[in-house]
């Protein structure tokens, strides 16, 4: 199976880098924690970066971080003149979504209201998330930051970011076989 396809450039690497890392127990700083639960953390941070890589949610983010359940989804397709990508946000309306550039990094952040509820309300149960969101995507270096296209319609965000042509042709080349 060929994973290639599904990460073909990491649009992660930021946003692995921006979130939270475990604290460090304070026997494990005095070097009083047991060499198989120290191996057992290492493991866990190894499988989080990579479960990251491929754009599926980390092992802490599955069991009830709350930052997690307002983490947009989003789809990333090439096309060979422009990347689309496509980010659900349901429940959130456009004057609540920031789209920003930094060091050739997009950055999606916005904010889910909860809607206003009065006194009588007395909830039995809530399952909807309610807060700030962010999302932190690389562009590859054949993206043309100056292009960048936005739009929002029915909960999703749909971005276009053109290609440079001259750059993917620039980065082929054909090797003689000898």
């Amino acid at each position: 199976m060929n994973l290639q396809k599904f990460s073909p450039w990491n649009w992660f690497k930021s946003e692995s880098a921006d979130a939270p890392r475990p604290s460090v127990p304070a026997e494990a700083r005095h070097g009083e924690i047991s060499p198989l639960l120290g191996m057992h953390q290492e493991l866990d941070r190894w499988m989080d970066n990579v479960m990251r890589q491929f754009g599926m949610p980390s092992l802490g983010t599955r069991f009830g971080d709350v930052p997690s359940l307002l983490r947009p989804q989003l789809d990333i397709a090439e096309r060979d003149d422009e990347y689309l990508i496509s980010v659900e946000v349901p429940g959130v309306e456009e004057k609540d979504i920031k789209l920003s550039l930094e060091d050739h990094r997009l950055v999606i952040q916005g904010e889910k209201r909860q809607e206003s509820s009065s006194r009588e309300d007395r909830y039995q149960r809530i399952e909807r998330a309610y807060g700030s969101f962010r999302r932190v995507l690389d562009l590859p270096s054949d993206a043309r930051p100056d292009g960048i296209e936005a739009s929002f319609s029915n909960g999703v965000l749909t971005v276009r970011v053109p290609r440079n042509p001259e750059a993917t042709a620039s980065n082929r080349r054909e090797i003689p076989i000898r």
